[in-house]
């Protein structure tokens, strides 16, 4: 790459909606004052040349887990006219959150989660409160809990999502999240760029198709040794050969108290930069060096 880095910082199209990527038009002027020619665009504008940019970075595309193999497909394309961060076969591996159980498999600590895909027979825990959510889903769309025994409304949301051709995630209801909250670790770079907490997602009896606030409650956190540990235990188990330009790992406290992986973002975290001002300087940098 010679002269000025082009880089598509790519997101959703909010269709007249107010846009909920707020660290979008912080992070396109940052990188255009760092001196890159830097443009948001829609990861399905047909009209978008991927080709004509030195980089995509995928930013806020956050409708893909509704379209998944669409989203997957257009990564596919664009990864072969352009660099793509993260690359198509981390997005591949990703999109899909069977991969807790290759983490679990790799002995990463993380949330004990059983998958039933369309036509599977579905068991349903009777002694413990649990969630249920799709395997490829953001933002808590379709998820709730559900107390222990409560099966009728839980085989409604599962009947439905199997219509939709979702696979379902069962998942126990861990209580710490309600007393520590859920901490997210922002790397960068390779390196940790900050940490977040939030509060509870998941408020008993809130139907599964209802809005929902995703980082209810959010602060700065200061991750201890301990969840810092798992977080980079969980990031080398990725079984992708591919540099990973940016990564959130959001962390729960385990029944033994010690954390464990909720899940392993690397497709489109939120980065919190709002947050986390500080840290601009150092997101830019990664990726203009990404960009060339």
């Amino acid at each position: 790459m010679t002269g000025t880095p082009r880089i598509a910082v790519v997101t959703y199209d909010a269709r007249g909606e107010q846009h909920k990527d707020r660290d979008l038009p912080v992070l396109v002027d940052a990188l255009r004052e760092a001196g890159a020619d830097a443009v948001a665009v829609h990861w399905d504008d047909p009209s978008a040349d991927w080709a004509a940019f030195d980089l995509a970075l995928i930013r806020s595309t956050w409708d893909y887990s509704w379209r998944a193999e669409e989203f997957t497909a257009w990564a596919e394309r664009c990864g072969k006219a352009t660099r793509l961060a993260n690359p198509v076969g981390v997005v591949r591996w990703n999109a899909d959150k069977r991969y807790l159980g290759q983490l679990a498999e790799a002995a990463v600590p993380a949330v004990p989660t059983r998958y039933f895909a369309p036509g599977d027979p579905v068991d349903l825990p009777a002694d413990r409160e649990y969630v249920v959510k799709p395997a490829s889903g953001a933002g808590a769309r379709y998820a709730a809990r559900y107390p222990a025994g409560e099966r009728d409304a839980a085989l409604r949301q599962v009947e439905r999502m199997h219509t939709e051709g979702f696979t379902v995630m069962v998942q126990p209801y861990l209580g710490s999240i309600d007393t520590y909250g859920e901490r997210a670790l922002q790397f960068f770079g390779g390196h940790l760029l900050h940490a977040s907490v939030k509060g509870a997602v998941l408020a008993p009896g809130t139907p599964y198709d209802a809005d929902k606030v995703a980082h209810p409650d959010l602060r700065p956190w200061q991750p201890t040794a301990a969840e810092l540990a798992v977080a980079e235990q969980a990031l080398a188990a990725v079984p992708v050969d591919a540099e990973l330009l940016y990564a959130r790992v959001d962390l729960v406290t385990g029944p033994d108290g010690e954390p464990c992986v909720m899940e392993l973002e690397l497709i489109e975290p939120n980065l919190f930069l709002d947050l986390h001002p500080e840290s601009v300087p150092r997101v830019v940098r990664a990726v203009l060096a990404a960009a060339g």
